[in-house]
């Protein structure tokens, strides 16, 4: 009885599929498909936002100021049990989320199926929960991925719309956890690199749009950076900003050179439990020592932006030294020079997350630290919370290879359109930084071979 209930209600539909498609234009048809995918990836970003944040308040609720082993231990549990769920419950490996994308669109097959909503965003929040250093876009935009194909295939889209809609439900996670359509757009258009058409961008925008909206609504109309403005945009911060901008792509050089070595380090180790022990030992070492590394960043990032600098000390075994400039500077560079030790220990040694938001933390320290040096040391005023927000653009600018998602992202995350110059002079000069950096190394990579052969 049930088997025939089942596919009486398949039938109805596949006819009520069949009724729209025949009386809807494809271009109409596309963006229904659209919204829908939208409202699903905005209600799953902010699942995977309040799953993290509920992991977050249990495992670390009465965290007390000054050392706690618990720093120690909790990220390293928070890797083995991603690990344990990848390998022994899903049967999945959901690291680099983004790479997993691209490749399922460069196939043609289109298979992320529903396992592949729900698994990312589960592991993500064992990692993040625990203490992780990264991000939560890479799950989520596997998720919006997947969800876009499990519409598009209820709705019976042909297969290169179906590659649409895919694109469409990736960026919509991003434009949900993040609350930037903008942004979201700007990341299935630059770095999934999708063929242009109308269809595409005018689907991707709907889709960005409805999610950020949906998430915003859930996430009771707040960013989740609180940048207060006290100090408006004036047209003397462009050349800090283009000097910021220089040092963003320094420090982006730095710091992907560091992930790529790492993670290829972590991948010569064949053993899945050492990799897990090794790299959760790394991450937990980094958060013992600087706690502002822990999980997103978010909360440190609005008080850093907004010029509680005592964040950079709370929790820490720094705290009882002071915050004395100096010291804050020592803090910072130590916490940027760390960082993407404990991203990618945290993203290519067993956890599962992002490596976007990892590099807008990154930008803020950079930010801070360009700002806090000026002033101590020359006596300048240059507003800080404006220069961290300039900076979180910068760096990520330079890493990513991104630098249109990057300044939008930055800009609609914190409600911040009134920098918008800063943030894309200081993203274009990081951009710029890194590109000439990229090249002038293969030069000195190649030169040696073209000897050798002469």
């Amino acid at each position: 009885m049930n088997s025939q209930n089942n596919n009486a209600v398949t039938g109805r539909w596949e006819k009520l599929v069949e009724w729209c498609q025949r009386h809807c234009t494809p271009y109409t048809y596309a963006i229904v498909v659209a919204v829908i995918i939208g409202v699903a990836s905005g209600i799953a970003a902010s699942a995977l936002k309040w799953m993290i944040q509920l992991m977050s308040a249990i495992v670390f609720h009465d965290i007390s100021l000054g050392s706690n082993l618990r720093l120690l231990f909790c990220p390293l549990l928070g890797i083995l049990l991603t690990g344990i769920y990848q390998r022994y419950v899903v049967h999945l490996n959901l690291e680099h989320g983004m790479e997993r994308i691209e490749r399922e669109l460069g196939s043609g097959k289109y298979n992320l199926g529903a396992r592949y909503i729900f698994s990312p965003m589960i592991a993500s929040t064992l990692t993040l929960g625990f203490g992780g250093s990264a991000g939560a876009e890479g799950p989520i935009a596997t998720a919006g991925a997947a969800i876009g194909g499990r519409v598009g295939r209820i709705f019976k889209v042909d297969d290169a719309t179906l590659k649409i809609m895919i694109g469409c439900g990736a960026g919509a996670g991003i434009a949900g956890i993040f609350l930037a359509p903008v942004g979201g757009a700007m990341f299935t258009l630059e770095l999934l690199r999708l063929s242009m058409s109308t269809i595409l961008v005018v689907s991707l925008i709907v889709a960005c749009l409805v999610s950020a909206m949906t998430a915003y609504v859930c996430n009771g109309l707040n960013y989740d950076i609180n940048f207060i403005q006290t100090v408006p945009f004036e047209v003397k911060i462009i050349v800090p900003a283009l000097v910021l901008g220089v040092l963003c792509g320094v420090y982006s050089s730095y710091y992907t050179m560091i992930m790529k070595r790492l993670r290829g380090w972590f991948e010569s180790i064949g053993n899945h439990w050492v990799r897990n022990l090794v790299s959760g030992t790394l991450l937990a070492a980094a958060v013992f020592f600087f706690p502002t590394l822990y999980g997103e960043g978010y909360d440190s990032l609005s008080k850093l932006i907004n010029g509680e600098h005592i964040v950079l000390t709370h929790n820490s075994l720094f705290y009882e030294l002071g915050h004395s400039p100096w010291l804050l500077m020592a803090i910072t560079a130590g916490i940027l020079l760390c960082k993407p030790i404990a991203t990618c220990s945290t993203n290519s040694g067993g956890g599962v997350a992002g490596d976007f938001a990892p590099t807008l933390f990154a930008g803020a320290m950079t930010g801070f630290l360009f700002a806090m040096f000026l002033n101590t040391v020359f006596g300048l005023d240059l507003p800080t919370g404006n220069i961290v927000f300039i900076g979180m653009a910068g760096v990520m600018a330079g890493t990513v290879k991104a630098p249109l998602m990057a300044i939008f992202l930055t800009a609609e995350m914190a409600d911040g359109y009134q920098f918008l110059l800063p943030l894309m002079i200081a993203s274009a000069t990081s951009y710029c930084i890194v590109t000439m950096i990229s090249r002038l190394r293969a030069k000195g990579t190649v030169m040696p071979d073209e000897k050798a052969q002469a």
